[in-house]
């Protein structure tokens, strides 16, 4: 299945994790990507392993872009322009998130700026500058944020929870307003995925799993699944939508369920 011959998408945090398995799975059924990390030395080694690899023809492009730089948003879109002539996609990937101190009273500005600048308000960005090319998108266009269950309940990380929620907020607000420029604006809401942030911490996810009723943490191309549907013309009459995937845990109470009788 080749859903996106003939489509550009722009994957943010295309670098590794959820980002690169998005851009391979698009790839895999033809599309062109633009992988827009803020490591450009990262994300551009990462396009030329998925160009090599790729099985659907795809083309991968990479460049630096760091979302809370609106100059780097801009340059960004305008490299996928140039470069493949149109942007039909656009993934926002990128996040900043950082550990909560004990106490909340300890939590730092700056800290709570930053998750919010990259994880929020650089989507905002990214959906702006990309919206005078997904409107002549001819209907196809598509924007799919990564959000979290942390939007929705309690999994800490204060600023960064705060920002997914505000992002699923924006979801549903942009998608109104683009709905009439032939532009549908969804969000994929990931459980605890097996990124590179938690490299070295392989135990921690081993016990995190048991609260799955899946019974296992997510991986990438779970994430990038959804997103290829939510992105793809399977979901044409689609958009405002957040679509939990996590194995359960949102549906699932597991401290209640071991404390029944």
């Amino acid at each position: 299945m080749r859903r996106f011959e003939g489509h550009v998408a722009v994957v943010t945090g295309g670098g590794q994790g959820i980002g690169a398995a998005t851009a391979r799975r698009l790839m895999s059924e033809g599309a062109a990507v633009l992988l827009a990390d803020a490591d450009g030395e990262r994300a551009a080694a990462t396009a030329a392993a998925l160009t090599q690899q790729s099985d659907g023809g795809g083309l991968a492009d990479a460049i630096a872009c760091d979302v809370a730089d609106q100059a780097a948003v801009d340059a960004a879109m305008a490299h996928a322009a140039d470069r493949f002539g149109r942007i039909d996609v656009l993934v926002n990937n990128a996040y900043a998130c950082h550990v909560d101190p004990p106490r909340f009273e300890d939590l730092l500005d700056a800290d709570w700026y930053e998750d919010i600048e990259v994880t929020l308000t650089g989507a905002m960005r990214c959906a702006r500058a990309a919206l005078p090319w997904l409107t002549q998108a001819g209907g196809r266009g598509a924007i799919v944020n990564i959000g979290s269950v942390n939007g929705h309940v309690d999994f800490g990380n204060h600023a960064y929870s705060a920002a997914k929620a505000g992002l699923a907020s924006l979801t549903r607000t942009l998608a109104a307003h683009a709905a009439p420029r032939g532009v549908r604006v969804n969000l994929v809401a990931p459980g605890t995925v097996r990124t590179p942030a938690w490299a070295g911490r392989e135990a921690d996810l081993d016990r995190i799993a048991e609260i799955y009723p899946m019974g296992r943490v997510g991986e990438p191309d779970d994430i990038a699944s959804a997103v290829a549907f939510l992105a793809s013309g399977d979901a044409g009459w689609v958009t405002g939508v957040v679509l939990p995937v996590d194995g359960g845990v949102l549906a699932h109470h597991a401290g209640f369920a071991r404390a029944r009788p």
